[in-house]
């Protein structure tokens, strides 16, 4: 068999080690937004064409427009043909699965369309039963979830014994906006459901290269050792991207880099790359460990003055990416004029545990940099003596780094020396690499189709647990409270498709440390 063979591919077979999920109805509220229509349908139809969904599946979009069933299938038809990763789309498959796609139109604030869904669910066991298995996904904006969790509750939706059919509700990021409104929501969920039953989303935990992280670290003998201030000299944990905000400005203007993105997806890989190994490679064992990561973070200080020696801001003017000319942030629609909301943030953090004490770890989150990477790279100490002193020099400038790269061009690589071919002992540093795509020959699986499986499962290793949601927000919410009580910064202060602006370059430099060109 080969690796392209859907039953017999590594990648699949990796994705839910054989186990299918009970029959089930996921219930998506926001059917008709963009993530709907680019991840989530699309994810739904790659699980069926891989033979992982339950034999008996359902799918009923919620959403405000009137459009009823056949519209609701052509339109995800067109959403599957246009992003799904197995394209074009089998006319065979999408046949026997678009039988199970159905809709029910509402608003989101009134009780009867839950009652409506409800008779509606009643309604779908009597033709295509599941049991009374439903998955109910938050799909919309985030100050939607409040309301939408209590009138699941209000109506009868959710079912929190153990016993009986399984509910479970995937809850979409940021969940809340600082550590009052995530209490407040965590509060709201735990009011009508289990914690257990709570799957709250980050879609970057879903990609193979970060799950690797853990295997990488604990099913190899070799790396282990290494892992702790004995022998690494700093990590640095980019997130760059090379557009702006592309439309989003709105949004983002409620939120900046440091909420958008630190707060989430940058402390996920900063605990799994730093955090203890498990008991078990199982939910709350793996969640544990991540926990104490994030309450071992020492914290900022909240004094303007003191912070900015450890937390840098910018936001991007005018400037050009890859030979085409962009606009600054304040151009951008729905961006206020004068905003001085952050676009790019560099943080100096350190861990006060026995493994990291003493060993910085370099954060940096940004919007229209000179290109699209997300990576983790793990600098190590020189070597303690130096016995080729004409390349001395080089040495302690260029060290060992392990990157583990996230996105794009998913893999690990290993930069060491080795003597150049000549009658001298010149050094030069080479890099040993592995990518995902040549090694295992195929396609790896689209994030939103791991996460979404896990959560049919009932698996929850992949999803944040409230107390890692609250802890994160109490460290990110001291640099807004320093934010907040500074002089507003002079933005902008770093020109598009450039690398940021240069307090972020003199924050690591004068620790003798320079950022990494990716």
């Amino acid at each position: 068999m080969t690796a392209s063979d859907p039953l017999h591919n590594p990648l699949r077979q990796g994705l839910n080690d054989g186990r299918i999920p009970q029959p089930c109805t996921m219930v998506i509220f926001g059917a008709s937004g963009d993530l709907t229509k680019r991840k989530l349908l699309p994810a739904l139809y790659s699980l069926a064409r891989d033979r992982m969904l339950p034999s008996q599946f359902n799918v009923v979009g919620v959403a405000r427009r009137p459009i009823g069933d056949a519209a609701f299938r052509t339109s995800m038809r067109e959403s599957c043909d246009k992003f799904a990763r197995r394209r074009p789309v089998d006319d065979a498959l999408w046949s026997t699965f678009s039988e199970g796609l159905f809709y029910c139109d509402g608003t989101f604030e009134n009780l009867a369309t839950y009652e409506k869904l409800k008779l509606q669910l009643d309604e779908l066991e009597k033709t295509r039963p599941t049991g009374g298995n439903r998955v109910f996904y938050l799909s919309t904006p985030p100050a939607e979830y409040p309301t939408i969790v209590t009138m699941l509750g209000k109506a009868g939706l959710i079912n929190r014994e153990k016993d009986g059919p399984s509910t479970r509700v995937i809850i979409e990021k940021p969940f809340g906006h600082d550590l009052a409104s995530a209490r407040e929501l965590n509060e709201t969920v735990h009011s009508v459901m289990r914690e257990d039953q709570a799957f709250r989303i980050d879609h970057y935990l879903g990609k193979e290269t970060v799950q690797n992280i853990l295997v990488f670290r604990f099913a190899n003998g070799i790396w282990e050792p290494l892992w702790n201030s004995k022998y690494v000299d700093h990590v640095q944990l980019t997130v760059a991207e090379a557009i702006g905000v592309e439309g989003r400005g709105g949004y983002f203007e409620g939120s900046g880099i440091l909420r958008d993105m630190v707060q989430n997806h940058m402390f996920q890989f900063l605990c799994m790359m730093a955090m203890e190994a498990p008991v078990a490679f199982e939910a709350d064992a793996v969640r544990d460990e991540k926990l104490k990561v994030l309450r071992s973070l020492r914290p900022l200080p909240e004094d303007p003055k003191e912070l900015s020696r450890y937390v840098v801001r910018g936001q991007y003017g005018p400037g050009s990416v890859g030979g085409e000319e962009r606009i600054g942030y304040r151009q951008e629609q729905g961006v206020a004029p004068e905003s001085k909301v952050e676009t790019y943030v560099g943080i100096k953090l350190h861990i006060d545990n026995w493994r990291w004490g003493g060993v910085p770890f370099y954060l940096r989150a940004a919007k229209s940099l000179p290109k699209r990477v997300t990576e983790i790279a793990i600098h190590f100490k020189k070597a303690p003596h130096a016995i080729f002193p004409q390349s001395d020099n080089r040495l302690g400038k260029e060290p060992n780094v392990l990157s583990i790269r996230i996105q794009p061009d998913e893999g690990i690589s290993l930069k060491f020396f080795s003597k150049v071919p000549g009658p001298t002992t010149d050094l030069m540093p080479v890099p040993m690499e592995f990518r995902y795509g040549t090694a295992f020959g195929a396609e790896p699986p689209e994030a939103y189709e791991r996460l979404i499986l896990d959560c049919m499962l009932g698996d929850g290793t992949l999803f944040t647990r409230a107390d890692e949601v609250e802890a994160s927000w109490t460290w990110i919410d001291r640099i807004e409270r320093a934010w907040a009580k500074a002089p507003a910064p002079k933005f902008p202060n770093y020109s598009g498709g450039t690398w940021g602006p240069s307090e972020a370059d003199e924050l690591i430099e004068r620790d003798g440390r320079t950022w990494r060109r990716p």
